[in-house]
């Protein structure tokens, strides 16, 4: 009798490890189906844009760098006058020349009501040109890259892709983990012709560069439509959109920062303190304010914002690579008081996890190296692509789609799309698109009768 029990237990222990390997081949299929047209767009776009500043500086050299020299620079507001006698408008920002070899960067709003960046020499107050604001080659990418031309849309895809990233690594791991087979698990077997070698190169770069797709995809969840505004709630949603401990005991408007201009994600929705004219003073004026905000020692490279309307505050904010010296700092417009000042360190502890994040996601946090890493995972997921594109070209049956067999056993396919629901409720749109497949896999497979293969 034991004898014959022990072939039948070990038989059905393999027909449940076979089933359950197929149940996440599955699903491992679909999320690549879903998310490798994202994974090499935003591999493309997000390499690019770790370089936005030498990319940038290279394309408009002519415009931001200027020949530095021994005099002293023309007032602010005189630069702004210069940027206005070639292009008539309004000013909503002013950036000081970040170094001595800078430029003066003032952005108009014309008459017409297109906006301009109008780049002035700060020495002598010649204008050496302009670019559309937010039109620069890497905004482009940028918007690119987190699918804003799309709007909500965008930004929702953005959230779907991600969380299908983090599924296609978990079951990207499951599927190569060697489990006592011959062959080294480390290894790339054969040549370009078989597709053996395609599987273990897709299976050894996904295994080195998983980490980082799945830091990238967590990351990237602060844009995101639903989770990144619900986190940003938790995080920042009382005190006027400030972190807590932040000093907001002044007249606030209904303005938001972000409407502004562009700030960090833990302050999407801080609200613009509002000016006082009781004192009876006139306003401060430009000129005053960079000075003010140079005292305060914001970085260099910062950006003043000018009031909007009688009540409106001066501005100036920077998000340096380096997170300690990222800064905001709202000025009365009348007497020059400082309404709020708060730094990185003022975020709570979720919001200073978060930037972090977002700093290391976007190549900043630790300079050269932190550039070089995630070009090479860009690199590294666009090969994961391709090797799954000829993979699956390779061992696709002529005229069908390709998708894995189904598992000898059908409740290793619920066990496994129970275990991707705790995922789906951390992440609702994700979780949601899971449902989608879930019952068009479904459709399909009752549709036609269910031939499994031998393992």
């Amino acid at each position: 009798m034991t004898d014959i029990a022990m072939p039948t237990a070990a038989a059905e222990a393999a027909r449940r490890s076979t089933s359950l390997y197929r149940a996440v081949w599955r699903w491992h299929f679909y999320a690549g189906l879903l998310t490798l047209p994202f994974l090499v767009l935003l591999a493309v776009t997000g390499g690019l844009y770790l370089f936005r500043d030498e990319i940038d500086g290279m394309i408009y050299r002519d415009l931001k760098r200027v020949e530095a020299q021994a005099i002293a620079r023309t007032a602010p507001s005189a630069q702004v006058a210069a940027a206005l006698g070639a292009f008539p408008g309004a000013v909503f920002k002013y950036l000081p020349p970040a170094d001595a070899g800078a430029a003066a960067e003032i952005g108009v709003k014309t008459a017409d009501g297109r906006k301009l960046s109008v780049f002035v020499d700060p020495y002598g107050g010649r204008v050496l040109g302009e670019i559309p604001d937010k039109g620069s080659v890497m905004w482009v990418v940028r918007q690119l890259h987190s699918l804003a031309y799309l709007g909500p849309w965008g930004r929702g895809a953005i959230e779907i892709a991600g969380g299908w990233m983090i599924l296609l690594v978990a079951s990207g791991v499951y599927l190569w983990w060697p489990r006592g087979k011959e062959g080294a698990a480390l290894s790339v077997r054969g040549s370009p012709k078989r597709r053996m070698f395609w599987r273990d190169l897709h299976a050894v770069t996904g295994l080195f560069v998983g980490g980082v797709i799945v830091f990238l995809a967590i990351t990237g969840m602060p844009w995101s439509v639903l989770w990144g505004d619900t986190v940003n709630g938790w995080a920042n949603g009382r005190n006027f959109g400030y972190p807590a401990g932040v000093r907001v005991a002044v007249p606030m408007s209904d303005e938001h920062l972000a409407h502004t201009q562009p700030t960090t994600w833990s302050l999407e929705q801080a609200r613009l303190p509002e000016s006082s004219a009781s004192g009876g003073g006139g306003p401060i004026g430009l000129d005053a304010a960079v000075a003010i905000f140079d005292r305060l020692g914001l970085a260099p490279g910062y950006a003043v914002n000018p009031p909007a309307g009688p009540a409106g505050v001066y501005t100036g904010s920077v998000y340096p690579d380096d997170l300690s010296r990222q800064r905001v700092v709202h000025l009365d417009q009348y007497s020059g008081q400082t309404l709020i000042d708060m730094s990185y360190t003022d975020y709570g502890p979720l919001g200073r996890a978060m930037e972090w994040g977002i700093n290391t996601h976007m190549g900043q946090q630790f300079g050269l190296a932190n550039q070089l890493l995630l070009v090479a995972a860009c690199l590294a997921m666009i090969g994961l692509a391709v090797s799954a594109a000829v993979m699956w070209w390779k061992r696709r049956p002529s005229g069908a789609l390709g998708v894995p067999p189904m598992p000898a056993d059908p409740r290793a396919l619920r066990g496994v799309t129970a275990i991707l629901a705790i995922g789906g409720v951390l992440y609702p749109l994700v979780g949601a698109s899971m449902v989608v497949v879930a019952l068009l896999d479904w459709a399909v497979t009752r549709r036609r009768p269910v031939r499994v293969r031998t393992a």
